[in-house]
């Protein structure tokens, strides 16, 4: 395949492209369980969403912080994480893992994860086909929406 044509195919790749988030997720005493798990597989397996990067850190009692290799988490049988193995489209760099490790304690882990909404990808794609621009995203945190809920719901003043 010439250069040409991969450029064409990377093009129209990223048109149908979703929209793509972040999380950092702080493990306290690096205890994983893995309850999480089978969510985040059936998420993927129902193609609501596609891992882009997975990796995972761990803060050291002296505060370096360095990549753990996903096989170096499989090892007591507790957890499979062999799925996820090789999930680095190599869009996380050094900066965003020295980001996301400033964030932990010492001796705590972190999974980092960049993952594409792939429901909603047709909208995204045609938005962007009408020409219309993303001009602001976030997102509101639960106690947030449990604060205007418990205010909507108390009782005003007696009149």
């Amino acid at each position: 395949m010439n250069d040409r044509s991969h450029d064409l195919e990377e093009s129209e790749e990223l048109e149908e492209l979703g929209p793509v988030d972040y999380l950092v997720i702080s493990f306290p005493g690096s205890r994983f369980t893995g309850e999480g798990l089978p969510l985040l597989i059936d998420l993927v397996d129902r193609a609501i969403i596609r891992i882009l990067d997975l990796t995972f850190l761990r803060k050291d009692d002296d505060g370096t912080v360095g990549a753990v290799q996903i096989a170096d988490l499989t090892g007591d049988g507790r957890l499979d994480l062999a799925v996820f193995d090789g999930a680095s489209s190599g869009l996380l760099g050094d900066t965003d893992l020295a980001e996301a490790g400033a964030l932990l304690e010492p001796g705590d882990s972190a999974a980092v994860l960049l993952y594409e909404n792939r429901w909603a990808a047709p909208l995204a794609t045609a938005l962007r086909r009408a020409d219309a621009r993303m001009i602001a995203s976030g997102r509101v945190p639960l106690q947030d929406l449990v604060d205007v809920l418990d205010t909507i719901d108390s009782p005003g003043p007696s009149s």
